[in-house]
């Protein structure tokens, strides 16, 4: 019989990941699903409930919580095959704040319609992208994206706003920088091995999903299965043309404003030749003040239960 794991960060979504859990055991049970599930309790003990959970012959992986969690079942599925202790498809349960690789991937939102999805059992394969550098030498896996300079500072800033959450929270929290990080660091891109950009760049956005920061559409166009990166790299711009560019951004109309460039690359590089780097990936904070990264796609790394119609298996 079919199993799964589901691995359930009970502090997500400002609490509603632990508040959810006996209502998703109660539906995975209705369905007729042979299951066990387990707490996260630290930062980064899903990768690790991950790869356990493959090496015990698990079939699929659920992560019940954010885009956090999400990140850290991916980097655990990677990992578990990479060093051949099998594999296993992934399944989202979005309790978290801003979901962005669930709806990037076609996942609905909220716990009854993702158990009911799970249930269901559609399934896509989708392109895993790898960054390397800054905090993370040995590299990180990603699912959704990586942003570099003003939106990573956004997702740093979203954190600490206790009592907001979701898209209004990084709403706020890009409102607030637009005011504190408006200074481009001079940047070196080379995309592919062949195409040198090197301009300050106060946004290179590389994204294998559609959103980030719960409504901002980077890519609105992407595709999880094309085995290319969407890129938006931003120019230095005026506080007031930042705030013009955000409303682009809301909408997914940045296409044609010349401060944006927008194009795709198999493998990305990204040097900090004045100032640094502050990166997150999927979200989550990859360094503050990173130097240089190398970003690389891998294709159909792994299979997701997703209602996108895109390569349903």
């Amino acid at each position: 019989m079919t199993k799964y794991k589901i691995i359930a960060n009970p502090i997500s979504g400002r609490g509603d990941g632990g508040r959810h859990i006996p209502d998703i055991e109660e539906a995975f049970r209705k369905s007729g699903l042979d299951f066990s599930l387990v707490r996260t309790e630290y930062p980064g003990h899903a990768v690790k409930l991950t790869q356990q959970a493959v090496a015990e012959g698990y079939d699929y992986v659920i992560a019940s919580g954010g885009d956090g969690t999400a990140n850290d079942v991916i980097n655990g599925l990677m990992l578990a095959k990479k060093a051949g202790l099998g594999k296993a498809a992934m399944g989202v349960i979005t309790v978290g704040r801003g979901n962005d690789f669930a709806f990037s991937m076609g996942i609905p939102a909220g716990w009854q319609a993702c158990c009911k999805l799970i249930a269901e059992d559609l399934k896509r394969e989708i392109d895993i992208g790898l960054v390397t550098g800054g905090d993370f030498p040995e590299g990180r896996y990603f699912g959704n994206g990586v942003g570099i300079g003003f939106d990573a500072v956004v997702g740093f800033i979203a954190v600490k706003l206790k009592p907001l959450s979701g898209f209004l929270s990084y709403l706020v929290a890009a409102l607030e920088t637009i005011f504190i990080y408006y200074k481009a660091p001079l940047v070196k891109i080379v995309l592919d091995g062949a195409e040198t950009i090197t301009q300050p760049s106060l946004m290179v956005s590389v994204m294998n999903g559609r959103r980030l920061g719960g409504g901002f559409m980077l890519a609105p166009n992407g595709l999880a299965d094309d085995n290319e990166f969407d890129l938006n790299i931003v120019q230095q711009a005026s506080k007031f043309e930042n705030l013009l560019l955000m409303l682009r951004y809301i909408q997914g109309k940045q296409a044609g404003h010349p401060k944006i460039r927008l194009c795709q690359a198999k493998k990305v590089s990204v040097t900090a030749l004045e100032g640094v780097l502050p990166v997150h990936a999927d979200g989550e904070t990859f360094c503050k003040e990173g130097s240089s990264l190398e970003i690389e796609i891998f294709p159909r790394q792994i299979v997701l239960i997703s209602v996108a119609p895109e390569k349903v298996l």
